[in-house]
Formats: C-alpha cells, sequence, structure tokens
C-alpha cells in the first residue's frame, strides 16, 4: 500500500538530528511520496535540495506567518526561483502561501499583498498552490476570485461545509492530517465523513500537527515533553479517515492518491 504525504516541512531543524531515519521509516510504512513547501525565501534552494537528494517533491512560497519578516524583495526571488526551476518536475506548486487570522499581532494587509502576489505568481507558472487557511477561508476564496490559479490543496481544512465545498468548485482538494485523529475535532471530522470522496487528500504537517497519539497536553510540554510528528504516522491517520468513512485502507490509499495526483499533477511523473 502506498500513501503521499501532501505536507511534510522534512527541512524543519526539529530532524535535523535523524532525517534519514524519519524518511527510512516513512518508506518502510508505505509513505513513498512527499511534498516539502517552503515556508520563506531563504529556505528556497535547501528544500529544493533536500527534495533533489531524496526523491521528494517540494513547493516554493512565502507562509503568511514569515511575511512581516519578509522583504518586498523576497517576492522577486520567488518569481525569479519558480522561473529558473520552471523545468524542474519535482517543483509541484508554489506554496505554503495564504493568510492566518488566527495568530495575534500579524499585518494582515501585507499578509493580502504578499497572498495575491504569489497567486499571480503561481498563475504565470501555471502552478497550482498550497493554502494556509487558519480562520481565513473567506478572505482566501475572495483572492482567488480575483486571481484564479489552477487549483491545488487548501493544508490543514477547518472551515465550514460551505466553505469546503467553494474551495472545491474552485477545483482544490482539502488537506486532512492529524487533527482528524481528535474525537472532539467534531466539525473537521463531519467533514472528513461527508464530503465528496474526490475532495480529500492526507497530509502530516511534520513536525506539526500530532495526532491524538502523540498529542502532550499543555502541562506535560511546559514540562518538557515533546510531540514530533513524521510522516511515517500517515498510515495511521488514514486509518481514522478509513474508519470515518467505511472505507477499506486499500481504498482510502486509491482515493487519496488519485486526489494528491490531481491537485499536484506534477507529482505523477515521480513514480
Amino acid at each position: 500500500m502506498r500513501w503521499i504525504d501532501t505536507h511534510c516541512h522534512l527541512d524543519a531543524p526539529e530532524f535535523d538530528a535523524d532525517r534519514p531515519a524519519v524518511l527510512a521509516r516513512a518508506r518502510a510504512a508505505g509513505v513513498t511520496r512527499l511534498v516539502l513547501p517552503a515556508v520563506m525565501a531563504d529556505h528556497f534552494d535547501s528544500v529544493r535540495a533536500l527534495a533533489h537528494t531524496e526523491g521528494l517533491a517540494y513547493a516554493l512560497g512565502i507562509h503568511p506567518l514569515y511575511v512581516d519578516q519578509a522583504h518586498d524583495t523576497d517576492l522577486d526571488r520567488l518569481a525569479e526561483a519558480l522561473h529558473q526551476h520552471r523545468s524542474d518536475p519535482r517543483l509541484v506548486a508554489v506554496g505554503e502561501i495564504g493568510l492566518d487570522f488566527f495568530v495575534p499581532g500579524l499585518d494582515a494587509l501585507r499578509q493580502q499583498r504578499f497572498y495575491l502576489a504569489q497567486l499571480k505568481l503561481a498563475r504565470a507558472a501555471g502552478l497550482p498552490v498550497i493554502l494556509h487557511v487558519r480562520r481565513s477561508a473567506d478572505a482566501l476564496l475572495a483572492g482567488l476570485n480575483r486571481v484564479p490559479v489552477a487549483g491545488g490543496i487548501a493544508h490543514a481544512f477547518n472551515g465550514s461545509r460551505a466553505q469546503a465545498e467553494r474551495f472545491v468548485a474552485q477545483g482544490f482538494r482539502l488537506g486532512f492530517g492529524g487533527a482528524v485523529t481528535f474525537e472532539r475535532a467534531l466539525q473537521i471530522r463531519r467533514l472528513a465523513a461527508e464530503l465528496p470522496e474526490t475532495a480529500l487528500v492526507l497530509e502530516t504537517d511534520a513536525p506539526d500537527i500530532p495526532p491524538q497519539w502523540l498529542y502532550q497536553t499543555a502541562l506535560a510540554r511546559a514540562a518538557g515533553a515533546r510531540s514530533r510528528n513524521e510522516p511515517a504516522e500517515l498510515p495511521r491517520i488514514a486509518a481514522t479517515l478509513a474508519n470515518l468513512r467505511g472505507w477499506t485502507l486499500d481504498h482510502t490509499a486509491a482515493i487519496t492518491s488519485a486526489n494528491a495526483l490531481a491537485a499536484l499533477p506534477r507529482l505523477a511523473a515521480l513514480g
């Protein structure tokens, strides 16, 4: 059984000590294709290099949580990188881009400017996008209405059913990961169970969004406990989705992989 992790930050420092072992565990678990989205311009080269070294896929973009640190010229750097690597089959999307209206203190107008500019770059490059969606679904959809792109993935989706349907109508698939494993995540689990099967892709967002079995309470974290997520957890996350849908694991792998290839077409050539 083969799985696709459509969103994994394998370049994160949390993996510096044992990255080869993390990849070996993922492959042993059947996670054979991973997508590594960049989050800032200074990471473009290292994310691309890691993808080529390990036979993975990557995306280039500036994350909304980093736009306050970014220089305006970083958009030029993104445009240059997309042009320079336009024929690279491992470059599958522009991302991780989007809007975050959850974290306090961020410059919302600057986020919007970077988001729209990166949509335009994605459209010019003919690439799909990987969207960061946190309390921002309506604003993201408004941006897509202004600057249509070639679909993509709404990562870690946690919006309403109506918002989900609007993303799907724009050609997007919705990413489900560790959050769906929590029994109290009623809205996410309802969406995972009820949306059309063609809307669903799987992701870990490793090292973030750990599934329920890795979760540490705030008290435990304050005492030094850590709960690093990794791509090898994907099949167990998939089992939760399978249970919610009444599917077999084989069907879950087939459907979510087909959806990932539809969302990020260049993945198909990577085997």
